[in-house]
């Protein structure tokens, strides 16, 4: 249902893109707004220059739990947690909270794909954005006749109104959510043959009750437990995405990944999967047949590219590619547009980028991976020899698999920021004087300092020719940079400086 927000009093906590984004949109819908962060107003100057043309207050420094007297709604930020004493206080007053992807679902006008997952979400929503343009591109040059023979269009209509076939055909498409700006900032420009893809994390999900219509879970493994506490509630978090959706719907699953595949009782409507592992008998969805994708509908099958097309890096890039296929033919798109989609794209920044080759080492940034599970895909995307460097904050989360994976793959580990005695003390102490030309173990060298730049500098010491150095941390940047971004962007120019 939407909201009628003609003089509500909304409190929004934090002042970052997505609360400037509900400020924005709040104001000009008749809301009476309050901006509430914990930082300082020189911290939030940027914030309040963007926002000065609003009618609307600040309260900036801490969260005063007074702000509630005169607040009907509150809508949480994404770094805001709901244990936040503020958050815990309007619960227990019974004042509803929201957040600005819970308001874009109440009011968007056409037809939405959201895409969840532990890993992989923003690769995979920037792929699926890449074919809804280019299926925009080529509408234009396909016959009527052409249309009509588009056999893989699912024929179940969406709950939007609107057959699938017309994604083919919409003048424009909109891609953000967790990644870029808030969708909300632009939904009084969609129309119905408009579509909306989303990236959706598990904070957001936590406050909503409105699914997309084609939701995709791409795997659910140990993340921000430092958030949610256990995995079941993370879990739970993410399951979210499906349990509002209607028999009209379709649900995208990892099958190769438990916890995803596991949600499957969850599934209201169609079920579409993608993975290495057989596709199960009458299932639909993409799957790899001597090194060549393909996509299985009740229409049968259909090839979409060779494998070896892809230019990413990592049998967890190529999970992504396929499960962009998978959300791509749910939605229509044709064949065509998703080949071209998917060619010629090298990847999104931060994610196994390369930096340069320096000294004959090739040096990638992977500053996304926050997580131990993340720098294991990473470490597996290469056959080289390895100069890894881990650090940053710990999430609680376990390390002992990935250093089981360090002694088999990595040559050199170079540990920086706070979580550096805890993964030191899961990779256990270096076994002294046998160097790999006699049988040493892995890692040959550990090294260990106080700070990124100073882990650059040492893996530049450590590096040789042949070797790829490797920034995968494992852990968050919040011990030393505002976010990953800030983190991958100072390391491509500390890489880039050296000499």
């Amino acid at each position: 249902m939407k909201t009628n927000w003609q003089g509500k009093r909304v409190l929004i906590i934090g002042g970052a893109r997505q609360g400037q984004a509900l400020a924005r949109w709040l104001t000009r819908h008749g809301a009476r707004v309050t901006v509430n962060d914990r930082q300082s107003s020189e911290a939030m100057r940027a914030a309040q220059a963007a926002l000065s043309d609003l009618p609307m207050t600040w309260a900036l420094g801490g969260h005063p739990l007074e702000l509630l007297d005169s607040a009907d709604v509150v809508c949480l930020s994404g770094g805001v947690p709901l244990a936040n004493p503020i958050a815990a206080e309007a619960l227990k007053r019974g004042i509803p909270l929201t957040n600005d992807t819970q308001i874009f679902m109440e009011i968007v006008p056409c037809p939405t794909i959201g895409i969840t997952g532990s890993a992989g979400k923003t690769t995979t929503t920037t792929l699926v954005g890449r074919m809804a343009r280019k299926a925009k591109d080529e509408s234009g040059k396909m016959k009527d006749e052409e249309r009509a023979d588009l056999s893989f269009i699912p024929s179940t209509p969406l709950r939007a109104g609107l057959h699938p076939s017309s994604f083919i055909s919409h003048p424009s498409s909109f891609v953000g959510g967790n990644i870029g700006d808030p969708l909300l900032n632009y939904v009084d420009d969609m129309q119905p043959d408009t579509l909306a893809i989303l990236e959706i994390s598990s904070f957001q999900l936590e406050q909503m009750t409105i699914s997309a219509n084609i939701a995709a879970v791409l795997n659910v493994t140990p993340n921000h437990l430092d958030r949610h506490g256990t995995m079941a509630a993370y879990t739970a978090a993410k399951a979210r995405i499906l349990q509002f959706q209607t028999g009209q719907d379709t649900a995208i699953l990892g099958r190769d990944d438990p916890g995803a595949w596991n949600l499957r009782a969850e599934v209201r409507g169609r079920l579409y999967s993608f993975g290495f592992s057989p596709m199960p008998a009458g299932g639909q969805g993409t799957f790899v047949r001597q090194g060549v994708i393909y996509l299985r509908t009740k229409d049968g099958e259909t090839a979409v590219l060779d494998e070896a097309d892809i230019q990413l890096r990592g049998n967890h890039n190529r999970l992504n590619v396929q499960a962009a296929c998978a959300i791509a033919c749910a939605a229509g798109i044709p064949v065509a547009a998703i080949q071209a989609g998917i060619q010629d794209f090298h990847g999104v920044a931060h994610r196994l980028e390369l930096v340069r080759e320096w000294n004959g080492a090739r040096w990638y940034n992977d500053s996304i991976a926050t997580t131990p599970e993340r720098t294991l895909a990473a470490i597996r995307a290469f056959d080289e020899p390895i100069v890894l460097l881990l650090g940053g904050r710990d999430k609680d989360l376990p390390w002992e698999e990935l250093a089981a994976l360090v002694h088999e793959r990595v040559d050199h580990v170079v540990l920086f920021g706070e979580a550096a005695e805890k993964i030191n003390a899961a990779l256990g102490a270096p076994v002294p004087g046998q160097p790999p030309q006699y049988g040493g173990k892995r890692p040959y060298t550990l090294a260990r300092c106080s700070s990124l730049k100073e882990a650059v500098q040492a893996a530049a010491y450590a590096a040789e020719p042949g070797d790829v150095v490797l920034l995968s941390p494992g852990g968050t940047s919040f011990d030393e940079f505002r976010d990953f971004e800030e983190r991958g962007e100072v390391f491509r120019t500390w890489v880039s400086e050296l000499s």
